[in-house]
């Protein structure tokens, strides 16, 4: 009876260690191949490009592979995004550059496709918006907290000691001068310069024209059309059609779309795991972005 009683315990042992082992297997298979998406035949690829922008240097390389992969015939980028850091909204224009030299980009706009959103966007081979997208907001701006009247009303003060007569410009714990506002203004004009030099010749429009129809202002969807901001009015599914034409892909397209993998730490502790505290945050940003 004992023998019995331990080959039926060595048995359920057995099957529970097995089960343990394909769960942890197809979790962790699930988990690595999550954020991947194989094209089998000719395909269209969607990425999505939501939020706030910055730098993801794992957007970059999801873009950079659909550009090299000849299954792919063209790509779908979906905008849905107020803006973000320069440096992040130019590295990903580039990139899709580079990809419309090699294989067509179409962009669908969403709710808001503005400032860094459309700087991206104008890297595409052709813009689909809907007649109430927020669009356009060409232009830069910085900012950065101040805290000076906090500190004095706690009785705490900052000392700073510097080498380089701008670099604490924007502290917080202190009024800007009239030569760093100066200085900051240079600045801002020519990250702005950057943008209106890259809606002119992605679009084809004359660089004064663009500065007329920038200034940060918001246009709609069909107001974009009438400017040449944007080339069509229509829906995800019109621009996902106009992607397979101009891709050569005859029928139904066949869809490629990573979903993207949450870390382990932010699936256990939350979205906002992952979230910077602000005292490592930069103390000024130069954003493209809507306020």
């Amino acid at each position: 009876m004992a023998n019995r009683n331990n080959v039926v315990f060595v048995v359920l042992f057995g099957m529970a260690v097995a089960a343990t082992v394909l769960i942890t297997v197809v979790y962790l298979a699930t988990a690595f191949f999550a954020d991947r998406s194989l094209a089998l035949g000719d395909a269209v690829a969607v990425v999505d490009l939501n939020g706030e922008i910055a730098y993801d240097l794992g957007k970059i390389e999801e873009i950079g592979q659909y550009r090299d992969d000849d299954g792919i015939k063209a790509m779908l980028l979906c905008v849905d995004s107020p803006g973000g850091g320069v440096a992040a909204s130019q590295a990903l224009y580039e990139e899709i550059k580079r990809t419309s030299e090699r294989k067509p980009v179409v962009v669908s706009m969403g709710s808001v496709a503005a400032s860094g959103g459309y700087y991206v966007a104008c890297a595409a081979d052709s813009i689909v918006a809907h007649e109430g997208t927020v669009t356009g907001s060409i232009g830069v701006l910085a900012e950065y907290l101040r805290t000076e009247e906090l500190f004095r009303k706690v009785g705490l003060e900052m000392t700073v000691i510097k080498a380089g007569r701008f670099k604490d410009v924007g502290s917080p714990y202190r009024e800007m001068t009239e030569d760093e506002k100066a200085y900051m203004g240079a600045l801002l004009d020519k990250v702005y310069e950057q943008f209106v030099r890259a809606v002119s010749e992605s679009r084809g429009l004359a660089i004064e024209r663009v500065r007329e129809l920038a200034e940060g202002r918001l246009y709609t969807g069909e107001e974009a059309v009438e400017n040449g901001l944007v080339d069509r009015i229509g829906t995800y599914d019109d621009a996902l059609a106009m992607a397979s034409r101009m891709g050569g892909i005859s029928g139904e397209p066949r869809i490629v779309r990573r979903q993207p993998r949450r870390p382990l730490v932010e699936r256990i502790l939350g979205k906002y795991a992952g979230v910077m505290p602000p005292s490592r945050q930069e103390r000024i940003a130069l954003k493209y972005i809507i306020p």
